[in-house]
């Protein structure tokens, strides 16, 4: 198939100039700066976008403030912020295939996927937070007091919307990340500055219209594009944020929750992950090995939660990594405006440069490369890659790679599949294949994860927490776990 043309709407905002949206105006940098955004399937340039300094983010932390402490937001009832919430999930609706599009050319990823999953499920997302938005409770309790044993009391516990929140995300998925963070934010009533990845701000600048369209007051929220040792860390070190919430690299991450402990501002971190797929004796080897090549190759492997050690009982081994390598040689690479492509590019030469040298260190240590270990352009591709023949204790399968790089091992029994599994400093998800529920139900309390998948991979819902054990980061995202991340609790205690 040939490459999709783009939609009118999608060619006019990139020719536009992005522009920062602060308070009720889009913005240059208060210096003039721009950075350059490519292409990762062409490495073309696509447009500039300001680069933000730090009294631009300080503005956009006031405006936020602003707009939480003295504003017609802050008397918003619940049903509104609930309506709001459905009214730009219907725009996200509307503009589906603009914002896929947007994905598509900031971020490499098949337009067409982007539109039925990373636009789908940050639609099917805003839906689900818009519900909590008239479900925050607070509880009502009965106290004794024991040294005021004659007077009577009234004494209940507020939920409260936190306040200012800063948020940082990701490239590998840059729409749904923003509104995994925006949902809860404006359900709970709090104010946001979203500072998305410095490769991929389009589709943050997109919902930024989109959002003032909706009808949200003016400073609710703001989008700063930048890099992120300027903007990112300014927004990280301002006093004026009571939330920090952070998707990306454990080391980042690291740093976000240490700075953020000296003012005591909450915090979310997700961070990395080296996620087990662990296929049993018994499980349907076809199934297994189309699960697991997913789990590695789904957005070229650049998914925190990515399958990228495989597990796989001894006697099955050489089978199920033989169909998965088939699997691989078989895909289509190529630009993701091109709907019968199956994968896409890495998202920068500096990423296709860092998963490539963790192949030739495969190769080096003396790993078999059992398919794939290539990459080319022009744009950023690496094939979809299996290795075998590496020790556990090897770089490739304690630190995480974030491409499409698979590391097979063969496992004897559950015990040895447990210890090898949870052999790992990262804690986000894992899978188990097999039928054996009685084996599945021992072995998930087992597993150091924040999820455990049986029989799939990266499923994910809006109902479901999503977060990580370990080095794989603090709090969850996602179900009511993320209202609970985005208020605090308050007593009050009354004598009557």
């Amino acid at each position: 198939m040939a490459i999709a043309p783009l939609l009118a709407a999608t060619t006019a905002f990139i020719q536009r100039a992005p522009r920062m949206l602060i308070g009720a105006h889009w913005v240059e940098a208060a210096d003039g700066q721009t950075m350059p955004l490519r292409n990762p399937a062409t490495g073309e340039q696509l447009c500039l976008v300001p680069r933000a300094t730090v009294d631009d983010v300080d503005r956009a932390v006031l405006a936020a403030r602003q707009a939480f402490d003295d504003s017609p937001w802050t008397r918003t009832r619940p049903r509104e912020r609930q309506n709001l919430l459905w009214k730009l999930a219907d725009l996200m609706q509307r503009d589906a295939e603009l914002l896929a599009q947007l994905e598509c050319l900031n971020n490499g990823k098949s337009a067409a996927v982007a539109q039925a999953m990373d636009v789908q499920l940050s639609i099917d997302f805003l839906r689900y937070m818009a519900g909590w938005a008239t479900k925050i409770e607070g509880t009502s309790v009965e106290v004794s007091l024991p040294l005021m044993p004659d007077d009577q009391f009234h004494s209940f516990i507020r939920r409260e919307a936190l306040g200012v929140v800063g948020a940082i995300v990701a490239w590998n998925f840059p729409l749904l990340l923003a509104c995994w963070k925006l949902g809860p934010a404006l359900a709970t009533g709090c104010t946001l500055v979203l500072k998305p990845a410095d490769e991929t701000p389009l589709s943050a600048l997109k919902l930024a219209e989109l959002v003032q369209e909706a009808g949200y007051p003016d400073g609710v929220f703001n989008v700063v594009t930048g890099t992120g040792i300027t903007a990112g860390s300014a927004l990280t070190h301002n006093p004026l944020v009571d939330k920090l919430t952070f998707t990306g690299s454990t080391a980042v991450g690291k740093e976000i929750g240490k700075i953020a402990m000296d003012s005591m501002t909450r915090v979310t971190l997700e961070l990395g992950g080296k996620s087990p797929t662990i296929v049993m004796a018994d499980a349907d080897l076809g199934s297994a090995a189309a699960g697991a090549a997913s789990a590695i190759f789904f957005n070229q492997g650049q998914v925190c939660c990515a399958g990228s050690r495989l597990y796989v009982q001894r006697k099955h081994f050489d089978n199920v990594v033989a169909d998965i390598a088939g699997i691989a040689n078989a895909m289509k690479l190529g630009n993701g405006l091109d709907a019968s492509v199956e994968m896409g590019p890495l998202i920068s030469a500096r990423q296709q440069e860092r998963v490539y040298r963790y192949i030739e260190m495969g190769r080096d240590s003396g790993a078999t490369i059992a398919c794939g270990g290539e990459q080319f352009g022009p744009g950023y591709f690496v094939k979809p890659t299996v290795i075998v023949d590496v020790d556990q204790k090897h770089s490739l399968v304690q630190e995480e790679i974030f491409g499409p790089v698979l590391v097979a091992i063969p496992f004897d029994d559950e015990a040895d599949a447990l210890r090898m599994a949870n052999d790992s400093p990262y804690g986000l998800g894992a899978s188990i294949w097999s039928n054996d529920l009685a084996a599945v139900h021992r072995m998930i309390p087992k597993i150091k994860s924040g999820s455990v998948w049986v029989n799939c991979h990266s499923a994910l819902d809006p109902a479901l927490p999503f977060g990580g054990y370990k080095m794989s980061g603090v709090g969850r995202e996602m179900g009511h776990a993320a209202i609970e991340h985005y208020t605090e609790l308050k007593s009050v205690l009354i004598k009557l």
